[in-house]
């Protein structure tokens, strides 16, 4: 089962951004220095520099979530964060290296991006007019609006068609340990089994191109096939190691309960076919499962540690 971990991959002037959770645009960034040696960067290549320019491919992804664009404009740069997620995403702008720069406000410096939208994080300039200086950015981010707060809610078991056997619960000793899956459910289910949605809500980011599984963390965890949903309220659905092209719904589109989203699979980190359900919130650049109250057929559905 996957741990889905926001953090950080990619390169400097790129955002750095890990995990199914997010994914980097296939793009390259372009750094040269000026006649006075100041070290400039943007995502275009000038048409008269002194010196050589150099091209710094960004970190690839299946699908593009998150961008870290520069913008400069009088030896100013101003740092914007495009979100192309359906869903609010919380960014964090840190220095990887930082000579003679500062910004506004400070790094590490945090901002709300909201869906399909765009922020500016921070604006960045020498700080002393006389020396030169250089820098390197990344870009931190985490689904979901920090100042989210969820309400309590009856969801749906999400695979009414098959017997419900857990495989794993609540805080298990196997993958849920960690905070972005304590509160996590391991639904035993054959491939191509029918996901329903245990809440309405609006798709948010949808992955469904990965076909393989392992027990290799390092190789296969954070890449399998999901859905995420976010709710009204904020909180956010992860419907994990759908089949290849088991996804059946598309980014953006709104879910009602019950829906079908998908079909059940084996893909990613994980030793068998089985439905990773779990229902999480931006705690402040910190993804967070919380605990939830599912309903059966014959009522609430008592979850042991």
């Amino acid at each position: 089962m996957p741990a889905l971990k926001p953090g950080r991959h990619g390169t400097a002037v790129a955002l750095l951004l890990a995990s199914a959770a997010f994914a980097v645009q296939a793009e390259q960034a372009y750094r040269w220095k000026d006649r006075a040696g100041t070290v400039h960067y943007g995502d275009r290549a000038p048409e008269n520099a002194s010196g050589r320019v150099e091209r710094i491919p960004l970190t690839d992804g299946p699908h593009a979530a998150v961008r870290l664009r520069i913008e400069e404009s009088d030896g100013r740069y101003a740092a914007w964060a495009d979100n192309a997620l359906a869903g609010p995403v919380e960014v964090m702008l840190h220095y990887a290296r930082n000579r003679n720069f500062a910004s506004r406000p400070a790094l590490p410096a945090r901002a709300v991006v909201p869906a399909g939208g765009k922020a500016l994080v921070a604006d960045l300039f020498t700080a002393d007019g006389a020396r030169p200086g250089d820098f390197e950015v990344y870009l931190d981010g985490v689904p979901g609006d920090p100042n989210a707060k969820p309400r309590e809610f009856d969801y749906l078991i999400p695979l009414p068609s098959v017997p419900l056997r857990i495989e794993q619960g609540f805080g298990g000793g196997y993958s849920h340990a960690d905070a972005q899956n304590r509160y996590a459910l391991d639904f035993a289910a054959p491939i191509g089994t029918p996901v329903m949605a245990a809440r309405g809500g609006t798709v948010m980011q949808v992955e469904s191109d990965f076909a393989q599984a392992g027990l290799s963390e390092e190789t296969y965890g954070g890449r399998a096939n999901f859905v995420r949903i976010l709710h009204d309220d904020g909180t956010m659905a992860l419907y994990a190691h759908l089949q290849q092209d088991g996804a059946l719904v598309r980014v953006g589109q709104r879910i009602r309960q019950g829906q079908q989203i998908g079909l059940s699979g084996n893909t990613g980190f994980t030793s068998g076919p089985h439905l990773h359900f779990a229902v999480q919130a931006n705690r402040g650049m910190r993804l967070e499962s919380i605990p939830f109250r599912m309903r059966g057929p014959e009522g609430v559905v008592q979850f042991a540690r």
